[in-house]
């Protein structure tokens, strides 16, 4: 089932995600929905809060770039319980959008490495050091299960030349082929 993704102004999309465990209700039929969310949304990476569940649950899809980069054919990997345990490496900018923010594109730096602790969909631990593209979408992604928004890294110019765009988030001016849910 396709889930609608929360705009920017939904109060869950800055709480602090709660841990969850195997026992969580329906969790595989989640995962499923969240993967087909994030397909039909065009997007790459889908964290729970975004689809109004503040749980530490995230869903990264970069199969869906492999006709131009090959390398990441089958790459799909759900992440449950992730924490960043330490970064390396150069901070390197690179341009970010947000299912969240639609409509909002800006260079947001990010380190090039991250080592990552979380368990999969079969709830295997995993400790693993991501690099390039992965990392950064992981790191997008921890960061709402934090409530941060990838608005939060901008510098303080960007964040203000997004201001009238940020707002009409806010007050439900919502312009996106994807369901979603706002405020208004």
């Amino acid at each position: 089932m396709i889930l609608p993704i929360y705009i920017y102004g939904m109060s869950v999309l800055r709480k602090q995600a709660d841990e969850i465990d195997q026992d969580y209700e329906e969790l595989n039929q989640l995962i499923t929905d969240m993967y087909e969310t994030l397909r039909k949304s065009e997007g790459v990476g889908l964290a729970a809060p975004q689809i109004g569940r503040s749980i530490r649950l995230v869903v990264v899809d970069l199969d869906v770039l492999s006709d131009e980069q090959p390398e990441y054919k089958g790459y799909f990997k759900t992440f449950i319980n992730p924490y960043i345990e330490e970064s390396a490496g150069n901070m390197v900018p690179y341009e970010e959008g947000c299912l969240s923010f639609p409509g909002i594109h800006e260079k947001i730096n990010r380190p090039e490495r991250v080592r990552v602790t979380w368990y999969d969909e079969k709830f295997e631990y995993h400790d693993e050091w991501l690099e390039g593209f992965p990392a950064r979408v992981i790191q997008h992604e921890i960061d709402h299960l934090d409530g941060k928004c990838f608005i939060d890294r901008m510098s303080p110019l960007r964040r203000q030349m997004n201001k009238s765009r940020l707002n009409a988030l806010q007050s439900g001016k919502v312009s996106c082929d994807y369901k979603y849910k706002s405020l208004k």
